[in-house]
């Protein structure tokens, strides 16, 4: 029987996939759905607790400013959750990002980990 966990591989780093990536994620944890985001290469921004250097991270005031929860509240709802965030060891290195930046509680790990965690739940890549 298939795994109902979802489990999110985010590569870009746009405010647009990153933001979508945290409803997704909080979305399918609220459910009570086991969830994992991972991240990579520029897609790590996302987990960092300065998130500014997505592309496009004006965008959040526009999201906000329409009634919709913004990335900051998404990921505190996706912590609170008990999402279990992951950023790619690799990643951050193309990326030229120091893991010092992330937010409590994100492991670094590789892509192995992710897909043990990941199990024979459903993967969705933005």
């Amino acid at each position: 029987m298939p795994s109902d966990a979802l489990n999110i591989l985010l590569l870009s780093g746009t405010h647009e996939r990153a933001h979508y990536a945290f409803v997704l994620a909080s979305g399918a944890a609220a459910l009570g759905r086991k969830v994992v985001l991972f991240a990579t290469n520029a897609g790590c921004l996302a987990l960092f607790a300065d998130w500014s250097g997505l592309a496009d991270a004006a965008r959040d005031q526009r999201v906000r400013a329409a009634g919709v929860a913004g990335l900051d509240e998404l990921r505190e709802a996706a912590r609170e959750l008990g999402v279990r965030f992951i950023a790619c060891e690799a990643g951050l290195r193309m990326a030229g990002l120091d893991a010092a930046g992330l937010l409590v509680g994100v492991e670094v790990a590789g892509v192995a980990t992710f897909l043990d965690a990941a199990g024979g739940g459903q993967i969705v890549s933005l």
